[in-house]
């Protein structure tokens, strides 16, 4: 290589302006990847048809259509129980707080029940006092 050369190509790169790639551009890349190595082939015969398999572009591929099935099928999973935990958090709240206003009500009749068990205790102990007298 000669030093004009590369310098040459340093301003070229350096006089283009430099943009990421968009995603919508990347998928159609990966699709067309994918598209062209997926395609079948018609004039294979069994022996190259079992090359074929063992292509190692074809595994990369059929790994990440295996993985994107089983993202598709976590991400479903999640959004169901999304979905549940949302229904609950409505409905439980509404729920919770009535169970806190009943056992509240509660209070005030347990205690009462509470006095009178424990005077009638006291007037069994001294009922069996006197008996045993």
């Amino acid at each position: 290589r000669t030093p004009g050369l590369a310098r040459h190509r340093r301003s070229v790169y350096r006089s283009r302006p430099v943009t990421p790639p968009q995603p919508r551009m990347i998928y159609y890349r990966a699709f067309a990847l994918a598209a062209f190595v997926a395609r079948p082939c018609t004039a294979a015969a069994d022996g190259e048809s079992a090359a074929l398999s063992k292509n190692p572009i074809r595994k990369v591929v059929t790994m990440l259509q295996a993985m994107q099935k089983r993202v598709e099928q976590e991400g479903e999973k999640e959004e169901e129980l999304y979905d549940k935990f949302m229904c609950f958090c409505k409905t439980g709240g509404g729920e919770l707080s009535a169970s806190i206003s009943s056992a509240e009500a509660k209070v005030p009749a347990v205690s009462s029940d509470i006095e009178a068990a424990e005077s009638k205790l006291a007037q069994t102990k001294e009922d069996l006092k006197t008996a045993q007298a």
